[in-house]
Formats: C-alpha cells, structure tokens, sequence
C-alpha cells in the first residue's frame, strides 16, 4: 500500500502545472468552507448566547397548553403552587441544571399621569434570575455588574422606547394597571429603576417588575408562576435534557389525564431559530459547492491522466500488475490530489480566521452595539470538511481507475 501511494505521488509530480491549478481549486474552496463554516458558526453561537444569556434562558416550563396562548399572556395558565413545589422537587435533584428561575408572565397598563401605553411585564426573582440570564444586565442602560439586583421590590425596569416616547426618566413613579384572574383591576405606584434595551429591535415592549409585587399587584396568593426558565450546565446537551424532564414529568397529570407540563427549548420559543437555521443551511450549501469543486477538479485531472498513459497502463498490465492494483494507483493518486489540496486550504482558513481573531471586528445587531466577532476554530468541523473532501477526491478518481483497470493489455500497448 506505501509503495502504492509513493508511485500516486511521483505520478502527480510528472505534471506539475497541472497538479498545481487543480491543487490550488481544492484549497480555495476548502479555504472558503473553513472561513465561512467558522465566521457563520461563530456568529451564530454569538446570537444564541446573547438570547438565552438575555432574556429566555436555555429552556423554559410551562402548564400545558400556555404556549399555544403565550401572546395573550393568559393568568388562567399560571403554575398553581403546588404544581410549582413539585416541579422544583425535580428540577432541585437535576444535577444537569446550573439553576432555575420563576417568572410571572402579564400584561399592564404604564401611565406617567398624563399618558399610558400598554406593557409586557416579567415579574421575576432578580437573584435567581440573573443567575439564569447571566447577561441581563447588559442590556440595562446604567452600567451595572451581574452582581447587583437589577430592581427591587417596589421597582421596575421599563423598555427605553417607552421611556423615550412618554419622558420617564429613572427615579421618576409610575403607575401599573393590571386586571386579575378574576376580572378584577388593581392598580399600583413604582419607582423606575432603569431602562432596558431590546434585544432584536426598537419594538420591544417588555419590563420587569419584582415578583412578589406582580403577586401583590394581582392579588396572587401562594407560589403561582407563569414559568420556570432554566440554564443548563456548560457541555449538556439541550435535547437530551428536554427529553429527560420530559420523562420525568411525564408522570404529572392534570384534570384531563394530560400532562400537566411542557418543556421547550429556546428554539421553540424565540424567530431567530429560523435565523439560525438558514445559517446552517448556507453552510451546508457551501459545503455542497466545495463538493461539486472537488469532484469535477479531480475527476478532469484523472481522466486526463488516464487518456494520456493508456500506453503505460497496458505496458504495466502486460506485465503481469493485477486490475486491482491499477485502480488502487489512479484511486490513490485523486487521494493525494485531495490530500494536498485540503491540508494547504485548511492551512490557510486557519490563518484565516485567527486573524479575524486578532482584528477584533465590530459590529451591531439590531439595537445591540460593540458585538466582536470572535470565530472559533471547531476541530470536529475541520475533520469533518477534511473527510468529505478525501472522500469526494477519492470517488471522483473512481471512474477514471476503473477505466484504467479494465484496459485490455494489446489494445493499450497499440494505441496512438
């Protein structure tokens, strides 16, 4: 097999131009695939943190059937509380779970005394919270550290397009309005503690308020919750952790003999999966792209290489070298064609994105400013584009070698 190899590679060295032209369409496109594959996915993986790290978390728990109806924030879907001590009993002795956090989910009316507008407040536990959303306070206009409660009772955050629309500023009291389970209004004053930016936009109405004053401005008793927002520990993937909460909760039924929670991952819950989605079909296009390069580079090259030494292929038959051993030659030769090509283009989209790396490119997203592009070097990825290229450079020599081998030795040895 070494000597094999050894004559595919002098073989290749017979016509060096030639080599180097088809060489050097296989390193393009793998030097393409490489920058792209890693630019996209780190662009990706960036956005995907920053809307879990955020505001959704990694994965959410609701009562069934309340997602259906998540744009009405709907009281009547809330967790009763015993439902709620239960779900933590589970999610307390889940040791893939870095934490967890209650939220309530409503709708309000924010008036400044002179005008309202209506609102989507997430009533939540600001320690618990941040320790879920671990980059929610980045998005607070007033600089603040992730150790320090971004409100407390008696306080809420506010959207900066509302702010700006209705001049509040922070400090300033307003009033929320909200209508209960039972049809009922209360209503109750607040001291804006700051404001908060949008992730995706200027079309966010979202705030938060202290959960124990959503409980009181509701007239909630005991632990009710809209939802249970959890982080998963670093490494632990997300599917397998649904699919285990699943069983594990499965067993929980409600009135109707169903069961009585669903679990969903952020996917499910934010539009920017679909974002992510054509990401990783663009990525499989180009991968697909770089395949159609290979297989016509290094099928025109074999084939070339095939018409112009029939005469040594019916020689080498003639002297006794087996079909087998002759297709292994012209199969060995495309390998290493592929070979070099993909070892120089991985080469080069390394250093490629290692100086993107060190340019630290800046770039905004929506409302989000500052956001540098840090692409990340995936070895699995490497391995896997290194292997579609041999294989796609070995099969496009298949044909080719298989010609070769099937040369009858006489009509070889007179061809002109």
């Amino acid at each position: 097999m070494g000597n094999i190899f050894k004559i595919a590679a002098r073989n290749l060295m017979r016509y060096k131009r030639r080599t180097m032209l088809t060489s050097l369409l296989i390193v393009i496109g793998v030097c393409m695939v490489v920058l792209f594959s890693g630019l996209a996915g780190s662009f990706k993986s960036m956005m995907i943190g920053l809307i879990t790290d955020s505001s959704l978390g990694h994965i959410q728990i609701h009562k069934k059937g309340y997602v259906a109806s998540i744009d009405t924030l709907p009281l009547n879907m809330n967790m009763k509380p015993q439902q709620y001590a239960k779900l933590q009993d589970v999610l307390d002795a889940d040791k893939d779970l870095e934490a967890y956090a209650p939220r309530i989910k409503f709708g309000a009316m924010l008036s400044n005394y002179t005008e309202s507008t209506s609102v989507r407040l997430s009533a939540i536990d600001p320690a618990k919270e941040q320790q879920v959303c671990t980059a929610l306070h980045t998005r607070l206009k007033q600089k603040q550290s992730g150790d320090t409660p971004i409100l407390k009772p008696g306080e809420v955050v506010i959207p900066e397009r509302i702010a700006k629309a209705m001049k509040i500023e922070p400090g300033a009291s307003i009033v929320l309005v909200a209508t209960n389970n039972d049809g009922s209004v209360n209503g109750r004053e607040f001291v804006v503690a700051g404001l908060i930016e949008d992730i995706l936009g200027p079309g966010g109405k979202d705030a938060y308020m202290h959960i124990d004053d959503a409980r009181n401005l509701l007239r909630i008793k005991g632990g009710e919750v809209t939802e249970v927002v959890l982080r998963v520990k670093p490494g632990v993937p997300l599917k397998k952790t649904v699919m285990k909460l699943n069983d594990q909760l499965g067993g929980f039924i409600n009135k109707k003999g169903k069961p009585a929670f669903e679990v969903h991952t952020w996917e499910k819950l934010s539009p920017f999966s679909n974002i992510a989605g054509m990401i990783d079909l663009m990525i499989i296009t180009v991968k697909i792209i770089m395949v159609a390069i290979v297989l016509i580079s290094v099928l025109n090259v074999m084939l070339m290489s095939v018409f112009e030494r029939i005469r040594e292929i019916g020689t080498i038959a003639a002297m006794g070298t087996l079909p087998s051993k002759i297709l292994g030659l012209f199969v060995a030769e495309g390998f290493c064609l592929g070979l070099l090509g993909t070892l120089t283009g991985m080469i080069l989209g390394v250093a490629g994105l290692l100086a993107v790396n060190a340019m630290q490119i800046h770039f905004e997203f929506g409302r989000m400013k500052g956001l540098v592009l840090r692409p990340e070097i995936n070895i699995g990825e490497l391995l896997i584009i290194g292997g579609i290229v041999l294989i796609a450079s070995a099969l496009a020599a298949l044909q080719p070698a298989w010609k070769a081998s099937r040369m009858e030795p006489v009509d070889a040895l007179g061809h002109v």
